[in-house]
This record gives C-alpha cells, structure tokens and sequence, in this order.
C-alpha cells in the first residue's frame, strides 16, 4: 500500500501518510506487550504510567490485558510531561492532569507510551517521575519503536520495531476520530527547526 493524503486538521494541507499496522492488528500486539510484561517477573506490585497524550490509552489497554491474562489489574496512573520538555519555551504546551494515587518510591514503575521515537519525551517522563518521589525500577513499554533515538534510551516492551527515514513520523491512533481512521501510520511530514 502506498501513501496517501491524510485529513490532518492540524496541518490543512495534509501530510501524506501509509498504514503501518491496522486498527485490527493493534489488540494482538497489546496482547504479546502485556504477555511480555507479565512474564519479566517484575513483581506483584507494580504500576503502569501512560504518558499523555497517547500513552494514557495505551496503559488502559495493557492493564485490561493484563488483567485478562493473569487476575492481577496494575496500578495506573497518567503522567504529564509539557513543563518538562526541553522545548518548553519553543512552543506553547497544553497541560493535562497528573493523576499519580500510589506512593512511588521503591515501587516497578512501567512507562507507557505509543512511541519512541528521539526519546526526549521518555527524558521528561523521567524527571517529571522523580517530582512524585524515588521509584525502585523503571521500564518502559512503547507501542511502535522506530529506532535511532537521540538520547540513550531503549524501550524494555515493544510492540513492533519499525525503521523510517528522519523525515517521517508514526502516528497512533487508538480510534478513529477526525482526523481519520484507527491504527498506525507512517507520516511524511518536516520537522520544523525554530
């Protein structure tokens, strides 16, 4: 399959996009996330953090899937990291709610995001996890790895490893919404340098 234009409403013009993987695809993936998670031996106590924006559902799904394989349902929690970023004064964030009601310290914390892509947002997840205190073990799982991060960071859960060239991104979709349908898309876009 080739690319298309995609119904970007933030960029009217569109960018041109391919699907990496469906919307009926993405359940068997979160399902072996969830079987891998399960079976690292991580305890009987630890906690999901998604990261928002995309990271929070993500979390949902897996602690459901995690539940449904084992009987144990993981502590959740939803991170935001906007004041934490490195371009914080490039840009204007939007603030969502940090929603953390477990004492951290000592606990197996599992970041949860859909991509890992420069790794900057894993960075400010982690500096914003030690505001609520000293975690024992962190891991991260992610949805889609495309490699070649820019900080020195790997992702302990992947869902699927896909490489893209520099110029394009992947973009998660748990549902469809306007800007068009469910899944995984490789996205031709410019990253624009301030």
């Amino acid at each position: 399959m080739g690319y298309i234009l995609s119904n970007d409403n933030n960029n009217p013009g569109g960018n041109m996009q391919k699907l990496l993987m469906s919307a009926g695809e993405i359940p068997e993936v979160i399902r072996q996330m969830a079987k891998d998670i399960a079976a690292a031996g991580l305890g009987s106590d630890y906690a999901l953090v998604g990261i928002h924006q995309q990271g929070v559902p993500l979390a949902e799904l897996l602690c459901r899937e995690i539940k449904a394989q084992t009987g144990y349902l993981p502590l959740f929690a939803k991170l935001d990291i906007s004041m934490y970023r490195d371009d914080f004064s490039s840009r204007l964030p939007r603030i969502r709610e940090t929603e953390v009601p477990f004492d951290v310290n000592d606990r197996t914390l599992i970041l949860v995001d859909d991509v890992l892509s420069s790794g900057r947002t894993i960075r400010a997840a982690l500096d914003a996890l030690t505001d609520y205190g000293r975690p024992g073990i962190i891991r991260l799982a992610v949805l889609v790895d495309r490699g070649n991060p820019e900080f020195p960071i790997r992702a302990d859960f992947v869902g699927k490893n896909i490489a893209l060239p520099a110029d394009h991104r992947v973009t998660v979709r748990f549902e469809a919404d306007e800007n068009g349908p469910a899944g995984v898309y490789d996205e031709i876009w410019s990253k624009k340098i301030k």
